[in-house]
């Protein structure tokens, strides 16, 4: 399968491992034809393509942060798989999602990361919790961490419920869109240095390197009946995350304001 982008590799996948049942919309981890394993997220899940855009923007603006996220790959799923399948609900969403999906690189060994067992350093606490604040991520809570802890070293999973606006695309662009679910973040309380990190997050996430993660979209994703084309669907991702960042001082102080409560 030809690659979509320089960035972002393609892979087929060839086996079916087993569902993981630990989300909403049923991800699974796979086998590929490059031999290795993918947690893959289904573009026939709940909330279908959408999440995958979400996860795809994410996971590579964290990236470009200098954060640990486990390489993303698009995945094409044949429309055999759909037809092996024992499990009705997994044949069904099997099914759904032939075509170009996402996967995510499998860690294998990781363990869930707990706030209580393992300490990390304000600095990069602070880092997540600004990209969570830019991404509107409601998904990094106490009781859903979405980081795993591998190699002795923290890496973030899991965005697809970032960037939630895109469902509907009410109110879009407005750059100082209220987040109060940031006061549910599990690192909030020690994220101390939002000041500090917020300099090097707008540096590292320029106007170009923006146009250039949103640039990885597949078309065929695009086709939100907002908007008369794929480019003008992309260029909404683009301007939203770049008006966010110019105004970042507003979700810096909200998220501020949301750890002071708590401390």
């Amino acid at each position: 399968m030809k690659e979509l982008s320089q960035d972002i590799r393609s892979i087929n996948v060839t086996r079916y491992v087993t569902p993981l049942r630990e989300g909403g919309s049923l991800p699974a981890l796979v086998e590929a034809d490059d031999q290795f394993l993918y947690v893959l997220k289904f573009r026939g899940a709940g909330q279908g393509i959408k999440a995958l855009i979400a996860e795809l923007l994410g996971g590579e603006i964290a990236r470009a942060l200098g954060l640990r996220v486990p390489e993303i790959v698009f995945a094409n799923l044949d429309v055999a798989f759909g037809r092996i399948e024992g499990d009705e609900e997994i044949q069904d969403l099997l099914k759904a999602s032939t075509g170009l999906n996402l996967g995510l690189h499998y860690l294998s060994g990781s363990i869930t990361f707990d706030p209580l067992a393992v300490s990390i350093d304000s600095q990069l606490a602070s880092q997540i919790v600004w990209l969570d604040a830019l991404l509107l991520n409601v998904d990094r809570t106490v009781r859903n961490t979405n980081m795993l802890w591998w190699n002795k070293e923290l890496w973030l999973i899991d965005h697809g419920a970032a960037l939630y606006f895109h469902h509907n695309w009410q109110d879009w662009e407005n750059p100082k869109r209220p987040f109060a679910k940031i006061k549910d973040h599990v690192l909030l309380p020690i994220a101390d240095k939002l000041d500090e990190v917020n300099d090097s997050c707008h540096q590292l996430l320029s106007t170009d390197k923006i146009k250039q993660i949103v640039s990885l979209i597949p078309a065929e994703w695009l086709n939100d009946a907002a908007f008369e084309n794929p480019e003008a669907n992309r260029s909404a991702y683009a301007q939203f995350l770049e008006n966010r960042i110019a105004n970042a001082d507003f979700f810096i102080n909200e998220a501020k304001h949301a750890r002071a409560s708590l401390i």
